[in-house]
């Protein structure tokens, strides 16, 4: 079976090539992107999705898109950068991986002259990309031993290989535990409302050849109660200064249950998705969704739908980087 890579440059190096997740698992879909347009409305829409896969996708996306609006010219670069920067932090403000990706294209854009702008932006962003690519494995590695042979491990929406460049973040020890020839059963919450574990996760696994077994979001306390689990392990759209966490939708209840139940909840995240400058989870800006995605409703019915919760650090037992297992705060951080 061939490599899954969910976000990269195409194979010509100029543009931006994405699997569509909008149509897993029914098809496997691959585009190419080039114009900001294209870009914003894959990570509006979700077609690329994941903190770290939309950090790189802005990245490559920025640095495409300026070379094909400014055929090669550094001064016309230059002069819509921060408009294009402005509009792509702006498409997904709760995972920090976007702005902190495109933030740190602007920082080289300002230490080079007009001549190696886009030269220095085409291989800032391929850095970003070996970059995430090296820490997943990083993550796999250090996370290893929480996954022994015969771990059952529960796991809330996607934060896999179609969540990253690399072999993903939460499931990265997953995914290096199996290839070593570990014994290892994943629980996949559906994850409402766009069924993320249902669609994603488990069909990640399945192609690997990871036994994976799907419950509803509400089922997820019961099956944590029932002893059929071992460890959960959950990804991340922002980590604050305090060790609060964002992610999607119903991580927060799910930490509320492994706590009541004695199961250690990890959190697995690329340091850079350490926001040291957000002090707590409740200076983080939360993305709401369409009503229309909760399916068919009364008219009239209000909707209430946020895409993400935070979950207070005092329930999470390890925080799983890419330098390693880590504690709050992280006021003081460097290098993020």
């Amino acid at each position: 079976m061939l490599p899954l890579v969910a976000v990269g440059w195409s194979p010509d190096h100029r543009a931006l090539r994405i699997l569509d997740q909008r149509h897993l698992p029914g098809a496997e879909v691959m585009r190419d992107l080039v114009t900001l347009d294209e870009v914003i409305d894959a990570i509006c829409t979700l077609a690329v999705r994941g903190a770290p896969a939309i950090g790189v996708a802005a990245a490559i996306g920025l640095v495409v898109a300026l070379e094909h609006e400014s055929e090669g010219c550094g001064a016309r670069a230059r002069a819509v950068l921060m408009g294009h920067a402005v509009r792509l932090i702006a498409s997904r403000p709760t995972a920090v991986n976007l702005s902190w990706a495109v933030g740190r294209l602007l920082a080289v854009a300002a230490a080079v002259g007009d001549d190696r702008l886009l030269t220095a932006l085409r291989a800032d962003a391929e850095a970003i990309r070996a970059e995430d690519v090296a820490m997943c494995d990083a993550i796999g590695r250090f996370g290893l031993d929480i996954v022994p042979d015969g771990a059952r491990v529960l796991t809330h929406c996607n934060a896999g290989l179609l969540a990253t460049a690399g072999i993903g973040t939460a499931l990265a020890p997953v995914h290096l535990a199996h290839r070593e020839g570990r014994r290892v059963h994943v629980y996949a919450d559906e994850t409402r409302p766009l069924r993320q574990g249902a669609r994603l996760t488990a069909w990640e696994l399945q192609r690997a050849g990871i036994p994976v077994t799907v419950l509803p979001d509400g089922a997820a306390a019961s099956l944590l109660r029932s002893g059929a689990v071992d460890l959960v392990i959950v990804g991340a759209d922002r980590i604050t200064a305090n060790g609060d966490v964002a992610n999607k939708i119903g991580t927060y209840g799910v930490a509320l249950a492994a706590r009541a139940h004695g199961i250690p909840f990890y959190v697995a995240a690329p340091w850079s998705t350490i926001d040291p400058a957000t002090q707590t989870g409740a200076d983080i800006e939360i993305e709401h969704r369409p009503p229309d995605e909760l399916g068919d409703l009364p008219v009239g019915a209000r909707v209430w739908n946020p895409a993400f919760d935070v979950t207070p650090h005092e329930l999470i037992s390890g925080y799983l980087t890419d330098r390693g297992f880590v504690k709050p705060p992280f006021s003081g951080v460097t290098g993020v």
